[in-house]
């Protein structure tokens, strides 16, 4: 598909666009390294059971899965995307204030339904921008975006710090002033105009392009990664409550958290060169295969006395069952769909991944209540019902690589 022509304004390179891309991706995802390993800890110090805790990480989930797409197709529509980012993340710092109140469950409910609204199109919207740089200026997207993984490896250590010194109840002020650090950013993001080209979540696009998609090979490999990824919400949720109850302190709780990013970036690194010549296919059995085996492992590494270093060679696995899941989705995308359908297919994408980790993360609570632990093994037919779907897509493939 040929792009419009660039304005005049357009050609403008803004000044220091990288490095402030740079700094807007490392303060966009320093909140999401302090809520997803703390936030359920922040819960349960408050009272909340495993069912309750469960429900006001899981809601959110369903709501961004309708919300996002529209508030992205808003960016690409106003004057400027930065306008829409700089009162996303504005809002962001409002509604995160709402944790400060009295913890009632209807509150903590209600601020993290709002929060979800505004906080997860952060992120795509930051995509969107740097990617008109790399097209329009020829910028280096992985040189900032690796940024944003830094800062998440630093906010997932010093958040464990903190907490071990100060107790759970820092959650919500360290959450805070990270939403703060990312408005001071924000307000140095480059401004670029409108895009040339719909926003890959855009929900005209989908609308229009989704019937197009409807086919055996596509549903069964989208919907077969969703479950994968699906099957990883009984850890978001319950991991790290898991670990304290075991006498894992905060500090430890952040470095093995940490280590699962460190061993996921490694995996984009080398993918190339291990699995370059691979099929689609076989990448996304791998990543099922990792997944299941890393839930079989969790409940086992205390009981066989592995200790730490039994769940760090657990998280490592993060880099087969998160990492490959990513990569091979966005190879599966640019091999056999269209460029002008990618839009639809990557909001399809998003759509599947986060109904289906909804679900999961739905489902923990009871299964943490009743199983403890033993709920990572109630996420081994999960995973598994995913490779089976992957299965039936490389039944299906299609027999030309239109990518190719």
């Amino acid at each position: 598909m040929l792009l419009p022509p660039l304005s005049p304004q357009q050609k403008i390179k803004p000044r220091w666009f990288e490095p402030r891309m740079a700094a807007l991706f490392f303060t966009l995802l320093v909140p999401g390294g302090i809520y997803l390993p703390y936030f359920p800890l922040w819960l349960e110090a408050n009272g909340f059971g495993p069912e309750k805790i469960a429900v006001i990480l899981s809601a959110p989930m369903f709501l961004r899965v309708a919300t996002t797409p529209l508030l992205t197709a808003l960016a690409d529509k106003v004057r400027d995307r930065a306008d829409v980012y700089i009162a996303l993340v504005a809002a962001s710092v409002l509604v995160s204030a709402g944790y400060f109140l009295a913890p009632d469950y209807v509150v903590v409910l209600a601020v993290s339904l709002v929060l979800a609204v505004v906080w997860t199109p952060h992120s795509t919207i930051a995509d969107s921008l740097a990617l008109s740089g790399v097209r329009r200026f020829g910028s280096n997207y992985p040189a900032m975006r690796i940024w944003g993984s830094i800062s998440f490896l630093c906010a997932n250590l010093a958040g464990g710090l903190i907490l071990a010194h100060t107790g759970a109840g820092a959650v919500p002020g360290v959450l805070f002033l990270s939403f703060c650090a990312a408005l001071a950013a924000a307000l140095f993001t480059p401004r670029l105009g409108r895009p040339r080209l719909a926003s890959p979540l855009s929900a005209a696009d989908m609308q229009d392009q989704a019937p197009k998609l409807l086919e055996p090979y596509f549903l069964y490999f989208v919907t077969g990664a969703g479950v994968i990824v699906g099957s990883h919400g009984f850890m978001y949720g319950f991991a790290s409550i898991y670990w304290k109850s075991i006498g894992i302190g905060d500090s430890m709780v952040g470095l093995l958290w940490a280590f699962g990013v460190v061993c996921e970036v490694w995996m984009f690194m080398v993918f190339n060169r291990i699995f370059g010549a691979v099929s689609v296919e076989r990448v996304m059995v791998i990543a099922g295969i990792g997944a299941a085996v890393r839930w079989v492992a969790y409940p086992l590494v205390w009981p066989m006395g592995l200790g730490l270093p039994g769940f760090f060679a657990v998280q490592g696995l993060h880099a087969f069952s998160t990492a490959l899941i990513l990569i091979g989705l966005q190879k599966m995308i640019a091999e056999t769909i269209p460029e002008e359908r990618t839009g639809a297919a990557q909001g399809i994408a998003y759509f599947a991944n986060g109904v289906c980790m909804a679900g999961a993360t739905l489902a923990s609570g009871p299964l943490y209540d009743r199983l403890n632990v033993g709920g990572f093994w109630a996420m081994v037919p999960v995973a598994l019902a995913g490779l089976w779907l992957i299965w039936l897509a490389a039944r299906s493939a299609p027999q030309r690589r239109k990518g190719r």
